[in-house]
């Protein structure tokens, strides 16, 4: 039992980080795509599309790794900097602290028999742990590494956002734009099937609502860059 748990523990933590990877690969996707589609309605040229898609990608990836790296390491020294004061806490006031315990378990539902006999011997086990699981909502052993974090964003917008800059550039050019919506359409189902089938939610709608976001995205920065070409 207690190696299924932690099984279960580990499986929730990979499915946690493979969730964001699929969302961060779906950002490069879509903005990607809508920025080469702009540019491509306006200007066609392979070098101008290399130029926008590559810049594109690498602002977007910079920007959500250094933006995840600064988010989560914000969470983690929040977490860090609560775990030391309720190790504070443990030292200076225990009585105190084994009693809050004790209520926290009688809200689960114990009796307060039952519920001070627990408190005692998880306090007994680890103290701030416990108290950081119940009270703070915290595990001690799951606290994000930032960095971890950044670079799996980075990887993971770069990765989507290869896919329309490929397409755009390997296409002939009267077939550029429709072969990107096609490829983005196709990239987009997938990863709203994955991200709802992680979710287990609805897949269906979570293909669609993904499919018509993005298609959205692209049909609205192509017809900005239909105005923008035919006024310059």
């Amino acid at each position: 039992m207690i190696e299924e748990h932690v099984e279960e523990e580990n499986l929730s933590a990979r499915l946690n980080w493979l969730r964001a990877g699929v969302l961060g690969a779906n950002d490069g996707v879509v903005s990607v795509a809508a920025l080469l589609v702009g540019v491509a309605a306006s200007d066609p040229a392979a070098g101008v599309l290399a130029t926008a898609g590559i810049a594109g990608i690498a602002a977007g990836a910079l920007s959500m790794g250094i933006g995840e790296y600064v988010s989560v390491s914000s969470q983690s020294d929040s977490e860090r900097a609560q775990l030391k004061r309720e190790q504070s806490w443990q030292e200076t006031r225990p009585d105190w602290e084994l009693e809050q315990l004790v209520r926290l378990n009688m809200e689960t539902g114990m009796s307060e028999e039952t519920a001070r006999r627990a408190a005692t011997e998880q306090h007994d086990h680890d103290p701030v742990a416990i108290h950081a699981k119940m009270h703070l909502g915290i595990d001690p052993n799951e606290i994000v590494n930032p960095w971890a974090a950044g670079i799996a964003s980075f990887i993971a917008f770069t990765s989507g956002g290869l896919f329309p800059l490929a397409t755009m550039l390997l296409a002939p050019e009267t077939a550029r734009i429709p072969a990107t919506f096609a490829v983005v359409i196709v990239a987009l189902a997938v990863t709203g099937f994955v991200s709802a089938r992680l979710g287990q939610s609805k897949r269906r709608i979570g293909v669609l609502r993904n499919v018509v976001g993005g298609a959205l995205a692209m049909a609205i920065t192509y017809g900005i860059g239909t105005l923008v070409g035919t006024a310059v």
